[in-house]
């Protein structure tokens, strides 16, 4: 009994024995071999992985330093129209005064009892203004003769006129200002038209009677 158990393990070492050769030649020779690694080539993908984080650490670096010089320009324009423009709410508030002072101007001159010196007083005065509104960058600017600019000019009323060609400023009611190179205020201005022929003038007067 113990002779016979014997042969059956020495059998069964064989078989196993056999068996492992097997595995060992299946996995020497079949698909779960190892291949043999060329470290050239792993170089060469080390390198071009690294060459591509390189790239695109560059253009991270570049898209920043976009961003950095706009937000620099942008705060440049904002500090510049902001030393431009602080005192435009002051101005506006000033320029009812600077018409009083050209109103006085203007009717002294049809008034011949009027004052001289005092005339020579608040002429100086709107001068010394004017001065001082040009160191901020506050000038007025002439509407008579121009054309009508609606970017410019505030019609109030249209007049038939032969001194000047149709739609053109030929009166100034109250001057416009310019702050730097925005419109501060429009000129109130009254507009040319053409002189209306007499026959044009009773048709038109026949016909507002008609209505």
């Amino acid at each position: 009994m113990g002779k016979n158990k014997q042969v059956k393990i020495q059998t069964d070492a064989k078989e196993t024995g056999k068996e492992d050769t097997a595995n060992n030649k299946k996995e020497l020779n079949g698909d779960d071999t190892p291949k043999p690694t060329d470290p050239l080539k792993e170089m060469e993908e080390k390198v071009e992985h690294l060459r591509k984080e390189a790239a695109e650490s560059h253009d991270r670096l570049l898209r920043v330093a976009a961003e950095f010089e706009n937000y620099k320009k942008r705060v440049a324009r904002e500090m510049k129209d902001f030393k431009n423009f602080a005192n435009e709410s002051f101005v506006k508030a000033m320029l009812p005064v600077v018409d009083n002072l050209d109103r006085a101007i203007e009717s002294s001159r049809t008034d011949k009892g009027v004052n001289n010196s005092m005339v020579e007083g608040v002429n100086m005065t709107l001068k010394e203004i004017l001065k001082v509104f040009e160191q901020f960058g506050i000038k007025r600017f002439e509407s008579t003769g121009n054309t009508f600019d609606p970017s410019l000019h505030q019609a109030v009323m249209q007049e038939e006129t032969d001194l000047f060609p149709e739609n053109t400023v030929s009166k100034e009611l109250q001057k416009g200002y310019m702050i730097h190179d925005r419109l501060l205020r429009p000129a109130m201005v009254v507009v040319s038209k053409k002189i209306a022929k007499p026959e044009n003038r009773e048709n038109s007067t026949q016909k507002k009677e008609n209505e």
